[in-house]
């Protein structure tokens, strides 16, 4: 089995195991190899190596800015790789929408009637989503119907291994 770190070119970055090199080579041949956040079939074996713990120099700073123009906390990080936390970022995102989308139901075009019949109790509540347009998602709004708008990205379309 081969693990490989693998990036499309907008620097999604994910792993992909194989069976073997070849494996690799010809799925990416086909065209079947893609990107599971925007579908990109361009994809680049990205360099590995075991991981070594080290000291590192990443430090995390909260303080207040009060200079005229911010005010608030402020995080900032310097130091060290951000390329592990950017990674950290990203497969926490990927799961908290895998999340989601499984613990909704998909109403496809129908959106906006199902979540009026949800909020005037003439449907079972339940979380729900689909496709709507942005004046009808406005509408909702405007009805009291709370609507939470998600990008409709390729990695949930089909279940990810």
């Amino acid at each position: 089995m081969k693990v490989y770190n693998l990036a499309c070119p907008l620097n999604h970055r994910f792993e992909g195991w194989f069976a073997s090199e070849e494996d690799c080579l010809a799925q990416q041949d086909k065209g079947i190899l893609a990107c599971p956040v925007c579908d990109s079939i361009d994809i680049t074996r990205m360099p590995s190596a075991p991981h070594i713990a080290k000291s590192s120099s990443t430090e995390l700073t909260v303080s207040k800015a009060d200079n005229g123009n911010l005010s608030g906390d402020v995080v900032a990080l310097t130091g060290g790789d951000h390329s592990d936390l950017e990674a950290q970022v990203q497969a926490a995102f990927l799961k908290g929408m895998r999340d989601l989308m499984g613990k909704s139901e998909d109403v496809g075009s129908g959106f906006a009637e199902e979540a009026r019949k949800i909020h005037y109790k003439e449907s079972p509540e339940r979380s729900i989503r689909g496709q709507t347009t942005l004046d009808e998602a406005e509408s909702l709004r405007e009805e009291g119907i709370e609507v939470l708008a998600v990008p409709l990205m390729p990695a949930f379309k089909n279940t990810l291994q």
